[in-house]
């Protein structure tokens, strides 16, 4: 079983918010796959369902950002997924609108709400889809540009970047997290070097 958490505020004032995208990209799922997003559970709305022939658990936490690891904690105790099998989607402000790119372990962007659940998670070993939402202009301030509707120019060029959000999460429940970077990532699969272990010779 796999869980699958979008990132954003509850609420209607905060539907079309720029840090509600990951909302966005779970309803487009739950649409798609005939799951409807309606239970409650402790801080959360959740939908159960299969997509690409594999269990799921869309998770919508109904705390805000800056603390979305406790209903995360929660839900995947209550329904033992392991770490290793969950998937968020977020916005990222270091990404321009209409690009994309899939993480995994040690994220590349400071974000709170990652920040959140790796701390109530005791573990970063799951995978993040971070969804470009753009800077703001100026001296705008972070928290209130996230906090404010897309344009109208801005939701043209979403559409494509949601449906490849939607398409990373599903290649993520059959594929492996390097063949996904490798399709979404214009640098592919990140690296890992290998630590040396350095031999000792033991005199005698």
């Amino acid at each position: 079983m796999k869980l699958i958490v979008g990132f954003g505020n509850p609420g209607e004032r905060y539907n079309n918010n720029r840090q509600n995208i990951g909302f966005k990209v779970v309803d487009i799922l739950g649409n798609n796959a005939n799951i409807e997003i309606k239970v409650k559970k402790k801080k959360s709305i959740i939908g159960r369902g299969k997509i690409e022939k594999t269990e799921v658990v869309l998770l919508k936490p109904q705390t805000f950002v800056n603390i979305i690891g406790e209903s995360v904690l929660y839900i995947a105790s209550f329904l033992r997924i392991n770490v290793k099998d969950i998937i968020c989607v977020l916005e990222d402000t270091s990404l321009d609108i209409g690009e994309l790119r899939v993480d995994h372990v040690s994220s590349k962007i400071k974000h709170a709400g990652i920040e959140s659940m790796t701390k109530a998670l005791k573990s970063d070993r799951y995978a993040k889809v971070r969804v470009g939402v753009g800077m703001p202009a100026g001296k705008a301030k972070l928290e209130e540009y996230l906090l404010q509707d897309f344009t109208d120019d801005e939701n043209l060029i979403l559409i494509d970047v949601l449906n490849k959000a939607e398409a990373a999460v599903r290649m993520l429940l059959t594929h492996t997290i390097e063949d996904v970077q490798n399709k979404y990532n214009p640098e592919g699969a990140v690296k890992f070097e290998k630590r040396k272990v350095r031999k000792i010779r033991i005199r005698r």
